[in-house]
């Protein structure tokens, strides 16, 4: 038996998760449980700051008795529930669902996605060369990110960020339906024009990299991007008395990029445009 210790508990839901009796606090999640107690399920859209958006579909799961498979970042843990996150339905769903993001979009930024896909078998090219994309070119109308919609899977983390659940400018939000849909500004206006106020929340909750710091996408671009010799500093904000927590990314000796630690109480993952992106004068030359 494994019990799963997630915040201060007031009662405890059990149920079982791939033959494991599992145990944790009422409301939560089947996603939080099985992150708790080790299990790996993929996961896109989801954002741990975030109301879950169920719109990627790769952390769905088995449940005994439901007609359908139902998201784990969103879906209850109820008593006496019967999960299977490795079962035959879900490795099918997860394979095409990865084959159907990967033939329509570009996937080459996603963390993890091509460890998911070596393990589920998924192979995009079988849909054919004229299988509809997303591929057009990225928009640089700024100095402080990128918009590269190619990577875009439509997740909805962006406009929730930049809408009522944190920033509340509503600078973004989905144009278009069906196959027209797609992320945009206020009458796909330049971002300078529209009622962005740069605090980059929404790259923050990115996954893919659809949206990124123009340094990162310049340096992406010619070659020069190597996380493998970055490292990472959490420190305090100067620029004002919030103290808002700041992770610097640095590679050779200069800052890249800027985060900031989502289980922060002050921030949570959130910053301004001043903590984002004013941290150029610490390296003027």
């Amino acid at each position: 038996m494994t019990i799963v210790d997630i915040g201060i508990p007031k009662r405890l839901v059990e149920f079982t998760v791939d033959g494991s009796t599992v145990r944790v606090p009422e409301g939560s999640t089947i996603l939080d449980a099985c992150t708790a107690a080790g299990k790996d399920i993929p996961t896109l859209c989801y954002g741990d700051t975030l109301e879950p958006a169920n719109a990627c579909r790769v952390c769905m799961v088995e449940v005994e008795g439901s007609r359908t498979l139902v998201p784990s970042c969103s879906r209850k843990a109820e008593p006496g529930m019967v999960v299977h996150t490795d079962s035959e339905r879900t490795r099918t769903s997860r394979k095409v669902v990865l084959e159907l993001l990967a033939s329509a979009t570009d996937l080459s930024t996603t963390p993890g996605v091509a460890e998911w896909m070596e393990e589920a078998g998924a192979d995009p090219d079988r849909f054919g060369p004229d299988a509809a994309t997303v591929a057009q070119p990225a928009i640089v109308d700024n100095e402080l990110y990128v918009r590269d919609y190619e990577k875009c899977i439509l997740c909805y983390k962006c406009v929730d960020a930049c809408g009522e659940q944190w920033q509340n400018s509503f600078a973004i939000t989905v144009a278009g339906r069906g196959f027209d849909a797609r992320i945009s500004t206020e009458f796909s206006n330049p971002l300078p024009d529209s009622a962005c106020v740069y605090c980059g929340n929404c790259v923050e909750v990115c996954p893919t990299g659809a949206l990124s710091f123009k340094r990162e996408y310049d340096k992406r671009s010619d070659g020069s991007w190597d996380e493998s010799r970055q490292t990472q500093t959490t420190t305090v904000c100067t620029f004002c008395g919030v103290g808002c927590n700041l992770t610097l990314h640095v590679q050779d000796n200069e800052i890249v990029k800027v985060t900031s630690p989502h289980d922060s109480s002050v921030t949570h993952g959130n910053l301004c445009i001043k903590g984002r992106f004013g941290w150029q004068h610490v390296q003027n030359r």
